[in-house]
């Protein structure tokens, strides 16, 4: 007890001084972000020792019967009912028998309890909904998605009285009531702490009683599903300046439901977010009351409203925009690796070309890894976890990623996905990516601040404690549980060094790994690279203090290897859950060898870029001693996983099930079709090379074919034209007006051309 005391006194002592005046101020919209949600597999990454055993005990995902029937059966109807192009360019809506049928079958109630006449599913079950609907169409699955991520329902679910549930689930359910939430405005948008929509505590009448309540203005703009709908959810600013609530005259963030036939509130004309006719617009609020059992949780939750949201965040956006984006990876690869075989130039299919084979294999890469860790989030979030680090990761690196494979896609597709009309599958998908990156966190703004600016503090064993005994008022009982815990945080400090460096300087050969049969390897260098990271983590936070905050460009890139790490053990965790399919694993070694380059180069930046040079030197000793190692998937590997997309197998199913094929006439359709009878005529054409026949009627007459086997490749050459060509439009179409005929004084050449 003594050697403790005169440790306190003489070690501690200045140190917790010293800490206190580099530790920056924390708002409470920090604070009640850092205290929403959980932390699950993310903190475990940053011991810098993972428990590999508690990853792969988790329970992978898993439908129910109930659950298994809705896909085959609503959600397949809805799909079929779908028609992308007239819904966006058209109708400029979905048509309103897919507004009934959506209704009708509880979509909007996916997540809402049984008891309230929801449905009751799990986020696994939520997630492959819109994960189909997504390959259909993004209007369709952004209308289903938004009720059932941050909205009313999980705010009312989470933290409403029980007679607002009574009340407000059942009709929520049903599609009686159509949700939206109001929470970006033109003056706050990332900064949502800097809102000015304020609402003010008074009396007023409501139905013509005098009661306690809210009068509000505001002004929102992006709202999804806003200007249909009959509740808005709104966030605001509350300030109680009579004392009607309590002593305290400024309350902060609060959440309200409003209806949108309350007496001020004006719905605003549509957005068109990235030509996606999903209903957005703006609102407004003009001298508002409604009475106080309007905020959702009555008033007891008055100013709690961020934490409400953060914590609703913490679940809804780690499924709706990771399942769209895991989408839009399957469907590229399925559609390119088939367009790339039908398709040829020179005389060989495209995807015989290796500049097309090193685009087909990130695409296969991608659409693995995304549904892996798609997957493993559901699991976690079913488990009853609500990890809203992770929730960030997913919203960031899979719509990252999903911009990644819609750009190979439209390279590999050239021409073909440049022309809008019906027959294009690909331009509307590539065409919304700008939406998933810029909504529920803006990804630049959550990869520069959030992942690990919040990772950090939540995850780490020690930092969360270390800054909370900071900041009690009592010097000394802050003292006292400072020292308490960094002296633990040190000596896990101590233990990292030497853990990631033997772990570097044996290649890995030394870190734990589980039986893991062809991939144990790879668990070995991700426990050296989550070693090399929780001690790059340390030393970053030692040495920067509270101005780590400000070098954004470290803590992105810090974040991406958290990012990274996740990403990877969810692509282990795939291949164990899925049974260790060895056709597999061409796509597991080149997820594990794309990823593994890229935090080689994220650790090398962060060490050229610390600001404290001798840290650096230390960190290059113990986590890169022979300099990073860049080389990325072998040609040969991405050869391997480029041919799954070329030809049908298990493994290509595996990595495309679920997705929407489209309807008879379709887009979609004529390329599934021209891929299986391409397939089908290879043989055939195949014997007529080795003949050196090329036209398939002397090869009839020589009787190098039969007419059955001619049939086969005329019908594959008509199917392969069909999905070849594309689009186009009369002025009459264009305009919706006849045109004038040409004038030769204004436009000779047009006369000229048609003469």
């Amino acid at each position: 007890m003594a050697l403790r005391s005169l440790r306190r006194r003489l070690l501690t002592r200045p140190i917790f001084d010293w800490a206190r005046g580099v530790l920056p101020a924390m708002s409470a919209t920090e604070r009640e972000a850092l205290e929403a949600g959980d932390t699950w597999w993310d903190a475990d990454l940053f011991t810098g020792n993972p428990d590999w055993s508690r990853l792969l005990a988790t329970a992978p995902a898993r439908l129910t019967d109930e659950e298994k029937a809705f896909l085959d059966g609503p959600v397949r109807e809805l799909c079929d009912m779908l028609d992308d192009w007239r819904i966006n360019w058209e109708w400029r809506d979905l048509p309103p028998e897919v507004w009934a049928f959506i209704k009708a079958q509880r979509f909007f109630g996916m997540i809402i309890p049984k008891q309230y006449g929801g449905l009751g599913f799990s986020a696994f079950a939520h997630s492959e909904v819109v994960r189909t609907i997504s390959t259909r169409s993004v209007v369709a699955a952004v209308t289903v998605m938004v009720p059932n991520s941050l909205g009313p329902g999980e705010l009312l679910m989470q933290f409403g009285t029980d007679a607002q549930r009574d009340y407000w689930l059942p009709r929520l359910a049903s599609g009686e009531e159509i949700p939206c939430f109001g929470l970006t405005s033109p003056e706050a948008g990332s900064d949502a702490a800097s809102m000015i929509d304020r609402g003010v505590v008074c009396r007023g009448l409501h139905q013509g009683q005098e009661v306690l309540g809210i009068r509000l203005n505001w002004h929102k703009r992006y709202i999804t599903l806003g200007p249909v709908a009959s509740v808005l959810g709104l966030a605001f600013n509350l300030d109680d300046p009579d004392g009607l609530l309590g002593d305290v005259p400024e309350l902060g963030i609060t959440v309200a439901l409003v209806p949108t036939d309350t007496p001020g509130v004006e719905i605003g004309r549509r957005h068109i977010p990235s030509g996606q006719m999903f209903q957005n617009g703006p609102n407004w609020g003009r001298d508002v009351f409604i009475p106080m059992d309007h905020v959702i949780g009555g008033a007891e939750q008055a100013g709690k409203g961020w934490k409400m949201l953060m914590s609703a965040l913490a679940a809804g956006r780690g499924i709706s925009l990771p399942s769209l984006s895991a989408a839009g990876a399957a469907f590229s690869a399925h559609t390119s690796g088939a367009y790339a075989r039908v398709r040829q130039q020179f005389g060989i299919p495209i995807g015989q070309f290796e500049g097309i084979q090193e685009r087909l294999a990130r695409l296969a890469g991608n659409a693995y890894l995304l549904d892996g860790a798609r997957r493993m989030t559901c699991a976690a979030l079913d488990a009853g976890h609500k990890p809203s680090v992770i929730s960030g990761i997913m919203k960031l690196h899979a719509t990252e990623r999903m911009r990644v494979s819609a750009n190979d896609a439209m390279d590999i597709h050239a021409g073909k996905a440049v022309i809008d009309g019906p027959l294009n599958y690909l331009g509307n998908f590539y065409k919304a990516v700008p939406v998933g990156i810029t909504v529920e966190g803006a990804n630049i703004l959550t990869r520069s601040l959030i992942v690990f600016g919040q990772g950090a503090i939540r995850c780490h064993p020690y930092l969360l404690d270390e800054m909370a005994a900071l900041q009690v008022e009592d010097g000394d009982a802050g003292l006292d549980a400072f020292d308490k815990v960094f002296w633990k945080h040190l000596g896990h400090s101590t233990a990292t060094f030497f853990r990631a460096l033997g772990r570097a300087w044996t290649g890995g050969a030394s870190s734990p790994a589980p039986d893991a049969g062809a991939v144990s390897h790879h668990y070995k260098q991700l426990g050296r690279y989550a070693a090399g990271f929780a001690l790059t983590a340390d030393l970053a936070l030692m040495t920067l203090g509270g101005a780590l905050k400000r070098r954004e460009m470290l803590s992105a890139r810090l974040g991406d290897i958290l990012a990274e790490l996740y990403l990877l053990s969810a692509c282990l965790k795939r291949w164990e859950d899925e049974g260790r399919n060895e056709a597999d694993l061409p796509l597991v070694d080149y997820c594990m060898a794309s990823g593994a380059t890229t935090i080689e180069t994220l650790f090398a930046d962060v060490f050229a870029n610390l600001p404290n040079r001798p840290a650096a030197a230390l960190l290059k000793v113990a986590v890169q001693p022979f300099g990073p190692a860049r080389h990325g998937p072998s040609d040969a590997l991405a050869r391997r996983c480029a041919d799954l997309l070329l030809a049908p197998s298990e493994a290509r199913e595996r990595l495309v099930a679920g997705l929407h094929h489209g309807r008879e006439g379709d887009g979609l359709a004529l390329l599934d079709r021209a891929f299986a009878l391409t397939l089908e005529a290879e043989p055939v054409l195949a014997g007529m090379r080795r003949a050196k026949l090329r036209d398939l009627d002397q090869a009839l007459a020589q009787g190098a074919i039969t007419q059955q086997e001619a049939d086969l490749v005329t019908a594959m050459n008509e199917a392969v034209a069909a999905v070849v060509a594309v689009d186009d439009f009369s002025a009459e179409e264009l305009t919706g007006r006849v045109p004038e005929a040409p004038d030769e004084r204004q436009a000779p050449w047009r006369t000229a051309a048609a003469r």
